[in-house]
């Protein structure tokens, strides 16, 4: 692949991993113990009642499904970061035929070829 293309993509994914930590750090934090780890926050809309508790255990329980999530998708973009450092961005990781264009502009993150997706 053309390295004016590479870069092209290096930096789409740069600009989703920023925005990716951004969505992160606004509904979890960083885990201090566990590299490239995140833990939701627990929202804390005050013990008023019973109502906005449960609504705090609610939101705690789509925050964490959301990290989750998120967190998967910013491991991908790192891995393909990394790959563009080693020079095997753009290759199939099974059959190691190069991934089609079309597939790396829809999701610049792709690490197996259409066909091996199948």
């Amino acid at each position: 692949m053309e390295k004016e293309k590479i870069e092209k993509f290096k930096k789409q994914l740069e600009e989703r991993k920023n925005k990716l930590e951004e969505e992160l750090s606004s509904i979890a934090k960083k885990d201090p113990l566990v590299k490239n780890d995140y833990d939701a926050k627990f929202p804390d809309y005050g013990t008023q009642s019973s109502d906005e508790e449960a609504f705090e255990v609610a939101s705690y329980e789509s925050n964490l499904s959301m990290e989750q999530a998120l967190e998967i998708k910013l491991a991908e973009i790192k891995a393909a970061l990394e790959r563009i450092e080693k020079g095997t961005y753009g290759r199939c990781e099974n059959c190691q035929e190069e991934i089609d264009e079309k597939r790396l502009e829809a999701m610049p993150e792709a690490k197996i070829c259409v066909k091996c997706n199948k």
